[in-house]
């Protein structure tokens, strides 16, 4: 696949990260507590780690529940879970994706204050750290990596939406970006999968323990080089949880005018921040977009209502991270490895009234 051209922005951030990874790891998504260390295992031995969030009928997070108490399968098959242990004190590498697009103008001030308040409440100094990331016509890297507070709310108090176009008095599709275009006046384009892309295989792709990434958006994608499958693998093969915060503008709605953003197929893939963009189907549905991110990469999604505040939504992601069960096994197979490319995971409680929250799936490499 060829690799996605950044922004002069994002690049120097993104540079001294970037490294070969060891593919064969094989999605480490959390590894067993120091009191329940695994044994070691010969480099040849592909373990498959997971990481899972039990409700109960009412909603409510389910813990000290023990390995006997699930099942799993890999394509059809039963597997043994071989590790287990429940994880609220592994570190936590946590990515926050915000859409800075027109779309969004109405709302970033409220995703600006929640996401100070999410931040101060899960990130532990010196044990847990974060990145912020912004997308609107470009993906740019606000934030690298950090355990710092501080660094964080700076980058938060200095996003922005650009200036609506008075020419246009909307986000509208055809304004191509041009030549010099700075922050105060960005062309039209929402980079979601781009982003989703970029940091899952540039920056989660190198850690280890647990990862998640939070995206706030309308779920329209516009003008993205890569396509929604390939923003939800490249998230699955970094071992990321995906958390969608489905922010939505009724204005803004009005004023696109029945604009549609493009497909969700791969497509061919046009020029970076503009250009050559994939078929656009008729009528986007950004709600059905993010629910399929987050299904597919075992994370979780939300719509922010008047019932149900963007705080509420955090605090909810909050008992999630904390209440996390890592499971890990070797699949169970004829063969020594499992065969390259995606195999399907199938994770549930004897308990039938209980509902499992994890990824349905993995990649091996060849």
């Amino acid at each position: 696949m060829q690799i996605l051209r950044m922004t002069s922005k994002l690049r120097p951030a993104l540079r001294n990260i970037l490294f070969p990874v060891l593919a064969a790891t094989l999605l480490l998504a959390g590894r067993p507590s120091s009191s329940q260390q695994a044994p070691t295992i010969s480099a040849e031995v592909k373990v498959v780690n997971m990481l899972a969030t039990v409700r109960d009928k009412h909603g409510k997070i389910v813990p000290k529940l023990t390995k006997d108490d699930f099942t799993l399968e890999e394509d059809g098959r039963p597997q043994t879970i071989r590790y287990f242990s429940e994880v609220t004190g592994l570190p936590l590498t946590l990515g926050l994706l915000v859409d800075t697009s027109l779309s969004q103008r109405l709302v970033i001030d409220q995703e600006r204050a929640a996401s100070k308040n999410f931040l101060v409440q899960v990130l532990r100094e010196d044990k847990d750290k974060a990145f912020l990331i912004h997308f609107d016509r470009e993906v740019e890297l606000s934030q690298d990596l950090t355990s710092s507070g501080q660094k964080l709310e700076a980058a938060l108090d200095a996003l922005n939406t650009p200036q609506l176009n008075p020419d246009r008095g909307s986000d509208s599709p055809d304004s191509s970006p041009g030549p010099g275009r700075g922050h105060g006046r960005r062309a039209a384009g929402t980079l979601l999968y781009d982003s989703i892309y970029l940091a899952s295989n540039e920056l989660m792709k190198k850690q280890t323990g647990r990862k998640a990434i939070i995206v706030l958006s309308d779920g329209v994608d516009r003008g993205s080089k890569e396509g929604l499958e390939t923003a939800i693998e490249s998230a699955q093969r970094a071992d990321t949880l995906v958390y969608s915060i489905l922010f939505k503008s009724d204005e803004e709605h009005r004023n696109r005018g029945g604009f549609s953003g493009p497909g969700m197929g791969r497509g061919g893939m046009g020029r970076h921040g503009g250009g050559g963009q994939r078929p656009q189907e008729p009528h986007p549905d950004g709600k059905k977009t993010l629910e399929r991110i987050s299904r597919e990469t075992g994370g979780g999604f939300f719509e922010v209502s008047k019932k149900q505040t963007t705080e509420d939504i955090y605090n909810t992601i909050e008992q999630e991270l904390r209440g996390q069960y890592s499971l890990g096994y070797t699949p169970q197979k004829t063969d020594a490895s499992p065969a390259a490319g995606y195999h399907k995971i199938l994770l549930q409680t004897k308990q039938k009234d209980l509902a499992v929250q994890t990824r349905e799936g993995y990649y091996a490499e060849p």
